[in-house]
């Protein structure tokens, strides 16, 4: 930290984040700021939360009676749970149609878990709903942060108004935590899902610790190249190793030109790492199958954006760092008893912000929600892992490191991070 009479009150507050949100003793270490692991179940419950009953409105919703996400949440266009004097504003597209709308219902469902678990007395957050529409998300997040009462935003989880958040200047707004999936992120507005970057370079970091110096990167060409290049770089340099050179590619060249590229530029690497943006992997994959690689002499990373597809049989022998989409954590268990449904990603996402609003509400108080809090070096632990916010907005995460065989992630080791 740059200014060091500062640092007792952020370990203070570090600390007592997880007093308050394992209700338990603090405990040592760099990565156990937030930890819901042992957030004990209700009195009288054993391994299963009482469904939370909390004001939406002014009305009542009642837990979920039927299997899959509550859909009571799209009937209104604002909902409230709790009732602390720490106010945080939460924007999901919960009467958005298909998957949009049913993941924003998830994330409803685990924000109320959170908020039973965690959060009624100390928080009050208020829930509106993007209906899945980007300029809507928009104007909704410029209000919230415009209020003068919101001291964070969590959301939105559309993409292009989270980016047009980033764009916004302003020293004193309050943080916004957006939930937008491949989200780089920006000062003061935090991407909080696992970015193709950090994927990327948590992979480059687990290979170089095994001895690996000399690393390509294949990028798909155009603006999301270079928070990629970036980070993979700066995961490295931790191992003293390099990219030795970044080759952007297009999807209609096949793969060939580049794969050629590399083998003009680049003698003998140790490993290829190669992000796919939104598009296939597969025709760069098979340019280097056809080199030989993956082989005994050059490994192939691979990032979480390839999981986005069926497995194909090119996947084969490659390294992917990814979050582990069916363990949510210790919220699991509690979850599916509360809601009748198994939770995924999107609920452990959003159960983690709603506890890291709490935690800091209850530390540091309404005015807590600033800079040297959210983007402390030790970082926070939460359902989805290890993870920490950095300056420019982007996340670092620690996940399960995993190698394709047969066509399933078989898991190499439970942690690797690029930090």
């Amino acid at each position: 930290m740059k200014c060091e009479r500062h640092e007792p009150r952020l370990r203070a507050i570090v600390l007592a984040l997880v007093a308050t949100l394992c209700g338990c003793q603090s405990k040592s270490g760099a990565s156990d700021v937030l930890d819901p692991s042992a957030i004990a179940a209700p009195a009288g419950q054993t391994g299963a939360a009482a469904a939370p009953a909390q004001q939406a409105s002014g009305q009542t919703l009642a837990s979920a009676t039927s299997a899959g996400p509550t859909s009571a949440a799209a009937a209104k266009a604002q909902l409230t749970l709790g009732s602390g004097p720490t106010k945080v504003a939460m924007l999901l597209p919960l009467s958005a149609p298909g998957s949009t709308g049913e993941n924003g219902r998830k994330m409803y469902d685990g924000a109320r878990l959170a908020m039973a678990d965690l959060g009624a007395k100390l928080l009050t957050l208020t829930i509106e709903d993007t209906r899945g529409d980007s300029g809507y998300a928009k104007d909704l997040a410029v209000k919230a942060i415009t209020s003068g009462t919101a001291k964070a935003v969590i959301g939105p989880s559309e993409l292009a108004a989270a980016q047009h958040l980033a764009k916004l200047s302003g020293s004193k707004r309050p943080p916004v935590l957006a939930l937008a999936d491949n989200f780089a992120g920006g000062p003061g507005v935090y991407s909080v899902r696992l970015s193709e970057a950090d994927s990327a370079a948590a992979g480059a970091a687990a290979i170089a610790g095994k001895g690996a110096r000399k690393f390509v990167l294949l990028v798909p060409a155009g603006a999301d190249s270079s928070p990629i290049e970036s980070r993979v770089a700066n995961a490295l340099s931790i191992y003293g190793a390099t990219p030795a050179v970044t080759l952007p590619y297009s999807p209609t060249d096949g793969g060939a030109k580049v794969v050629s590229d590399m083998g003009s530029l680049v003698e003998a690497p140790d490993a290829v790492i190669v992000a796919s943006g939104g598009g296939s992997p597969t025709a760069v994959l098979a340019a280097l199958k056809a080199k030989g690689i993956p082989g005994k002499a050059v490994t192939l990373i691979g990032t979480d954006r390839w999981l986005e597809r069926p497995m194909d049989p090119l996947y084969e022998g490659a390294y992917i760092a990814t979050l582990d989409e069916s363990e949510t954590g210790p919220i699991a268990d509690r979850f599916k008893a509360t809601y009748k449904y198994q939770p995924d990603v999107n609920v452990a996402y959003v159960y983690d912000m709603v506890a890291l609003s709490a935690g800091i509400a209850s530390s540091a108080g309404p005015d807590g929600f600033n800079k040297q809090v959210l983007e402390n070096t030790t970082g926070f632990r939460g359902s989805t892992g290890l993870f920490r916010f950095r300056s420019d907005g982007s996340s670092q995460r620690s996940m399960p490191f995993f190698r394709v065989e047969k066509g399933q992630l078989k898991l190499v080791e439970k942690s690797t991070s690029g930090f």
